[in-house]
């Protein structure tokens, strides 16, 4: 197509988004279902073009936006507190997936060599970050599942697409050596995050100096693809380095960032996940053209399909439930010879991460990859499909319901945060009344002898001085552990919105004054 016909169809595609979200608000479904069935229906419109999807296009465009943008509102702290939880998901779970739909397939498919087998079930293993965003987004759960399913699937993706580089590999040369896959596991794991901690450091102390919002805003949306494009180039986790990035710049944006940049930055990076998080789930949909375009008709495709897909999704979904249980009382076990945890794991909770397992666009970036003369590419990609599908539409929409059926969860939850929010406020007001009245009154001498200066200027800084002093306050309780980052979240919306309207008020009454 030429760029007249990709921007007429961009257009359509968008026109198509906004209809879709209204659609699925309306029938109170999530936006991604909608999207990927809409993106279906388009896909079968004759009069359109066919849209093909471009795995490295993908990687490089999307992707790296969305993963920074979910590191970035990660909590550091929690992510700390539970990165056992989440790595014994982010590795174990996916390690454990990719052997049990291997097992599976080459059982339901004994002509498939077993390396084609090892390739699928790596292909569908990871959540994606961009599906379990989209939903969790939407829903008011504990801090632990919150935390430990987007850690997970910021991660995950690095161990499912190395285990999907080894399956090729193996596939085409029949070769595969266990030392030389863990190696390489290692030396991608940690060349990511050692990449994505330096360059990290250095734009951080670059963003200090910009001072200006329009910069920021462009110097954070340059590091997500930057980073990601570095480190692969690098021969290291291109995904890794993208998160440590996001990390590292969510935890200092409460001191590089002033109000208004921050403000500002919040607003363009929502307008833009959601255009492309909207996008991805609607170019999964169209893909299913291209991923039937071996067969010689649909029909054909699934009558031929189904069995073996069938089976797939069913291990996907059971191998994630089993992982999440037996880790659970292989910890249960350890407590009881002494081994401490801090958080003892409960069943509901267990159901609903095991129930969290959405996969997107990596597993069908990753299927779409492969060439063409693959043994198995048309199973592998109508099964990327059918877990996509089935995830999407199925979990992510009756997810609510499940969490519907323990209340006592969000009941708990909601509670909690309602006391951290209502003693943090008390601290911080405490703190900004003290700030305020001490520095109202080492202005006042000053002020008598201060002819020119303004009416009420000296008001303005006291009251500008009072909410650094609550900020500080906010973050030291942060920090501490001592409120979550949601509450965190609304207390500095409340700061920022303060200071913008005291900056206006101090900027109108100089305004007044001058003329």
């Amino acid at each position: 197509m030429s760029i007249e016909q990709d921007y007429d169809v961009l257009v359509v595609l968008l026109m198509a988004v906004l209809a879709l979200v209204l659609v699925a608000r309306y029938f109170r479904l999530p936006a991604a279902a909608a999207l990927i069935l809409g993106g279906l229906a388009l896909a079968f419109i004759p009069t359109l073009p066919v849209v093909t999807f471009d795995p490295d296009l993908v990687m490089v465009v999307f992707l790296p936006p969305i993963l920074l943008s979910s590191a970035y509102q990660t909590v550091w702290l929690d992510f700390k507190q539970y990165f056992a939880a989440i790595t014994s998901l982010a590795v174990g779970a996916v390690v454990f997936t990719t052997l049990a739909t291997a097992c599976v397939v080459h059982w339901i498919r004994p002509d498939l060599p077993w390396s084609t087998a090892f390739t699928l079930g790596a292909v569908v293993s990871p959540p994606d970050a961009v599906a379990v965003k989209a939903v969790l987004d939407r829903l008011n759960l504990p801090n632990r599942v919150s935390t430990v399913l987007t850690g997970e699937s910021l991660i995950n993706d690095a161990s499912g697409l190395v285990l999907f580089h080894f399956a090729v590999t193996s596939a085409i040369s029949g070769t595969f050596s266990l030392p030389e896959a863990i190696g390489s596991f290692l030396h991608i794991a940690i060349g990511g995050i050692a990449f994505g901690f330096g360059f990290g450091w250095i734009a951080l102390n670059l963003l200090r100096r910009f001072g200006n919002s329009e910069l920021i805003v462009t110097g954070t949306l340059l590091l997500a693809t930057v980073s990601y494009m570095l480190s692969d180039r690098l021969g290291f986790s291109g995904v890794l380095a993208t998160v440590t990035t996001g990390l590292m710049l969510g935890w200092q944006q409460h001191e590089i960032y002033s109000a208004r940049t921050r403000m500002r930055a919040e607003a363009f990076w929502r307008v833009l996940v959601f255009l492309l998080e909207s996008l991805l789930f609607v170019l999964i949909g169209m893909a299913l053209r291209q991923a039937l375009a071996g067969f010689s008709t649909v029909a054909d495709g699934l009558h031929r399909l189904a069995l073996p897909v069938a089976g797939v999704v069913l291990s996907v979904i059971v191998a994630r439930f089993v992982w999440l249980v037996g880790s659970d009382l292989c910890l249960s076990v350890l407590q009881r010879f002494g081994v401490s945890s801090k958080e003892r794991p409960s069943l509901p909770m267990t159901i609903i991460v095991s129930w969290a397992g959405m996969r997107g666009v990596v597993t069908l970036a990753a299927a779409l990859s492969l060439p063409l003369s693959f043994p198995g590419r048309n199973l592998i990609l109508a099964s990327a499909f059918g877990v996509i599908l089935v995830t999407v539409l199925v979990q992510a929409t009756t997810l609510p319901l499940l969490i519907g059926l323990f209340p006592s969860i969000t009941r708990q939850t909601s509670s909690t945060r309602a006391r951290e929010e209502a003693l943090a406020r008390r601290k911080i007001a405490l703190k900004q009344r003290r700030a305020f009245a001490d520095h109202a009154a080492q202005q006042r001498p000053s002020a008598r002898g201060a002819k020119t200066a303004l009416p009420g200027k000296g008001d303005f800084e006291a009251r500008l001085a009072a909410l650094s002093v609550g900020r500080r306050e906010m973050l030291r309780l942060y920090r501490r552990g001592q409120i979550s980052d949601s509450v965190m979240e609304r207390i500095e919306e409340d700061l920022d919105l303060q200071e913008i309207a005291i900056l206006r008020q101090r900027d109108d009454a100089a305004w007044k004054g001058g003329a």
